[in-house]
């Protein structure tokens, strides 16, 4: 999962930054309506949270731009103004929801993971291969009735794979799907995540095995369970 944050108060934007790389998804986070404005135009996202006081704008004009454009990603309007008006006017605007500042972080989590259940074109259903299934809402991947434990990245990692299990995945996707905007992931980073998520694999009924394509990338297949 992708989050595209536009929030001007970069303590609360460092903040909640913090608490979606702890819920295993990637997050892309501004402080300008221009920033997110490109942002939205040139990289695909599973959910937009935008704060309607911008500094360079205002956010509703931002989301009614997107909607106008034909943006269907989920909005989590996140902003101050708290009248009954004004949460009218955001989602009159575009907006799927609308947070009020200030805000619990755990009701922040909770908001987003609703929203990309419910999104319909980028919030897939549960993964499966062999006897894992990973949870893209919730970032959790399961063997059985066993949950493990992943790292964000790891749980990057896995998503990608289960997407495209039975076909092989370049490198440079997992690359590309571990990056924040502008900000590349090394070769060398992901080979080391990869070993760490296939020792936490290793030994596991999973019925499903990952392995090496030389030169090209990773293929995750369904096998029998040793």
């Amino acid at each position: 999962m992708r989050l595209l944050l536009i929030e001007d108060n970069s303590r609360l934007r460092e903040l909640l930054t913090e608490r979606v790389h702890d819920a295993g998804w990637r997050i892309d986070a501004f402080g300008t309506a221009g920033e997110g404005e490109e942002a939205i135009a040139t990289t695909p996202f599973d959910l937009l949270l935008i704060d309607l006081g911008l500094p360079d704008g205002d956010g509703l004009d931002l989301i009614r731009d997107a909607r106008r454009q034909g943006v269907k990603t989920p909005i989590l309007a996140l902003t101050a103004r708290g009248a009954v008006d004004e949460r009218i006017a955001g989602l009159d605007a575009g907006a799927d929801d609308y947070l009020v500042k200030p805000f619990d972080p755990r009701e922040f989590l909770a908001r987003c993971r609703a929203l990309l259940r419910r999104a319909p074109d980028s919030a897939p259903a549960v993964l499966e291969a062999g006897r894992l299934r990973y949870d893209p809402a919730s970032g959790v991947l399961s063997c059985d009735d066993a949950e493990l434990s992943l790292t964000p990245r790891e749980r990057a990692i896995v998503e990608v794979l289960m997407r495209d299990v039975g076909r092989v995945t370049p490198k440079r996707k997992l690359e590309h799907a571990l990056s924040e905007f502008g900000d590349e992931f090394s070769t060398n980073a992901l080979d080391l995540a990869m070993s760490r998520l296939r020792k936490k694999l290793d030994g596991l009924p999973t019925g499903a095995a990952i392995e090496t394509i030389r030169g090209v990338g990773y293929l995750m297949r369904e096998v029998e369970p040793s």
